[in-house]
């Protein structure tokens, strides 16, 4: 059986759906690619020749600079965090001034996910995700205290911020850090009301020496180590991309309680 008809029959049989109904094909998938990845199932065949292109959104005038903003975060309208919503021209926007300011580009994530855009007033001034956490992270789990047993169980309870952009025009003092704030307050109730369970810890990969984590470590988040360079679903030992900081930020104080059962 092909891997998508396969994805299917499990979410069928095991009712796996989203809060609006849908089966959650995606998020199988990217399941059974970790499990082997585990080595602990074995899946067919890829049929899957030649890699899918990557999403392109062009620029448009909608995400074209906008007049500087210089104030610090006290001195500017009220902030308000609005979650995107799969599609339509918001989520479009979002997408485009990922793919044109963030340094990384745009990458769709799979599974659980969520967008947000930050205004101030009617300003845009920032954009921010969270999707799944990486499959396997040593510093992580050392932090947490897991067993790999424990890790497989509890994984979906950690959400990674995979995008935190400040627009290019935006210099505002205490703004990065006022956001992830306001991000880590929201989270799990929005989590909650999408997916039906909410996260307990967030994670965050943080590229040096092109970054520090200031304003990470400004929110109270904690560095606990540095990835080997192997990518978030990596199967095997050898280094392909560039070290970053492991960042981590328990969202309630009995987060291990939760995580190591």
């Amino acid at each position: 059986m092909k891997r998508t008809p396969l994805s299917r029959v499990i979410c069928e049989a095991l009712d796996w759906r989203g809060t609006d109904g849908r089966l959650c094909e995606m998020a199988c998938r990217v399941t059974l690619l970790r499990l082997q990845a585990d080595a602990l199932i074995e899946l067919p065949p890829s049929q899957i020749r030649q890699p899918r292109r990557r999403a392109c959104f062009a620029p448009t005038v909608l995400s074209d600079p906008k007049p500087a903003i210089t104030a610090a975060v006290h001195e500017l309208a009220p902030l308000n965090m609005r979650i995107v919503q799969g599609r339509g021209p918001d989520s479009r926007l979002w997408n485009e001034t990922m793919a044109r300011y963030h340094y990384l580009g745009y990458t769709p994530m799979s599974g659980h996910q969520l967008r947000y855009s930050i205004h101030a007033g009617d300003q845009l001034v920032a954009l921010i995700s969270f999707a799944a956490a990486a499959w396997k992270l040593a510093d992580r789990e050392r932090y947490v205290g897991w067993t790999d047993a424990q890790r497989r169980s509890h994984l979906h309870r950690v959400v990674n911020n995979t995008r935190f952009l400040i627009l290019p025009w935006v210099h505002s003092l205490g703004l990065a850090s006022k956001v992830l704030g306001m991000a880590a307050r929201r989270l799990s109730a929005d989590w909650q009301q999408r997916y039906g369970f909410a996260p307990v810890l967030l994670e965050t990969f943080v590229e040096s020496p092109r970054h520090k984590g200031t304003c990470y470590r400004a929110a109270n988040w904690q560095l606990v180590g540095r990835t080997t360079g192997r990518g978030k679903t990596s199967t095997d030992h050898a280094a392909q991309l560039p070290t970053k900081d492991v960042w981590l930020y328990p969202l309630r104080k009995d987060f291990r309680s939760v995580l190591a059962v």
